[in-house]
Order: structure tokens, then C-alpha cells, then sequence
């Protein structure tokens, strides 16, 4: 497994060296939570990597290959998911985590498809930090159509497009309010 990781992680930096990233509004300066759908996360990896970010990463197979590439972007990184572990990680995020930007794939790691679950959200109303949401356009990819979340994997030297947006949380927000801006969030930025 040691060995699968390590290739795999060589393979996607040499790839991801080459890919050309336009990203069409300010990046934060400041601590925020960065929210991407799972089929687009490489190029925001990329973007983000060595900028004092944490990264949330599933506790499966390919999240093993993921954890590889992200600690040599020197992520730090917290691993779990919804499914597994959801509220450790997020207490421990939100209790103990000192990094400028938290990254998150809010409809990941096993779906549904471009439909947000509330962690992004809870992290951001919890440490009080803006929500982003990026959108990628990525010109030439490989869709693996057979992969519940379509994975997109871009190709060498394949320009990509990084739109940012902000989601609008506040400390008042109840339940009901995130749940209806989660929704929000799916239908605006999902390909549906």
C-alpha cells in the first residue's frame, strides 16, 4: 500500500505541476473555510497547497493516496468524515485548529453528488470565519463517469478555472437557516 501511495502521489504532483489555475476573484487573506465539490478537489488542493491549510481527509483507500499528496503540500491534515468520526472532527477543527484556511469537500467522501452535508457550514458559524465556495472549470479532464462523484481528473498542462464565491453565515443562524443555505449552496453550485 506504502508503495501504491507513493507513486500515485508522484504521479499527481508532476500532473498537477503543470496545470495553469485562473482563479477569477481575490482569494481570502484571512481564516476561512474553503468548500469544494469532491469531483473538482484536485486543482483547489493545488491552489491552496503551503499556505498554513487543513485539510479534511476520509479515513478510506483513496483518502490514504490523498493524505500522501497533501502532507508533501504541506497540509496538516485531520482525518474522518460525515459518516465516520463527523463530530470529533469537527470539535477538534473548531477547538484546536490555529490554520489560516480549513478545506472541505462538503459533499464528500461518498455523496450524494454535489449535495452539501453540514460540516463546512458548522465550522464556519463555530470559529466565526467566512465560507467560500469554489467552482472549478476544468478545459481538459478525464470524468470517471463510473465514480459516484463523476471525478474529474485534470490533465496535463489543462487550464482551469477557479470561481470563488461567498456564503453568507452568521453567528444567529439556527439549524433550519444553515439547512436552507446548504440547499441554497447544492442548487447554485451544483451541475444539476
Amino acid at each position: 500500500m506504502k508503495i501504491i501511495c507513493f507513486i500515485g502521489e508522484y504521479i499527481l504532483r508532476l500532473i498537477a505541476s503543470t496545470w495553469r489555475i485562473n482563479v477569477t476573484k481575490q482569494l481570502p487573506q484571512n481564516p476561512a473555510v474553503i468548500a469544494f465539490w469532491h469531483c473538482e478537489m484536485l486543482p483547489v488542493w493545488k491552489l491552496f497547497a503551503k499556505t498554513n491549510s487543513l485539510a479534511i481527509v476520509s479515513l478510506n483507500k483513496d483518502g490514504a493516496i490523498l493524505a500522501s499528496l497533501l502532507s508533501k503540500w504541506k497540509y496538516k491534515l485531520v482525518r474522518g468524515s460525515s459518516s465516520r468520526g463527523g463530530s470529533e472532527v469537527i470539535n477538534e477543527i473548531v477547538n484546536n485548529s490555529e490554520e489560516n484556511f480549513i478545506l472541505v469537500t462538503p459533499d464528500g467522501p461518498r455523496g450524494p453528488r454535489m449535495q452539501c452535508k453540514a460540516g463546512a457550514f458548522v465550522i464556519s458559524q463555530r470559529k466565526n470565519i467566512p465560507l467560500y465556495f469554489l467552482k472549478c472549470d476544468i478545459k481538459n479532464k478525464k470524468i470517471f463517469s463510473r465514480s459516484w462523484d463523476k471525478f474529474e481528473f485534470p490533465l496535463p498542462f489543462s487550464k482551469i478555472t477557479i470561481n470563488v464565491s461567498t456564503v453568507c453565515i452568521t453567528k444567529e443562524m439556527n439549524r433550519e437557516n444553515i439547512e436552507k443555505q446548504m440547499l441554497e449552496c447544492s442548487q447554485k453550485f451544483g451541475d444539476f
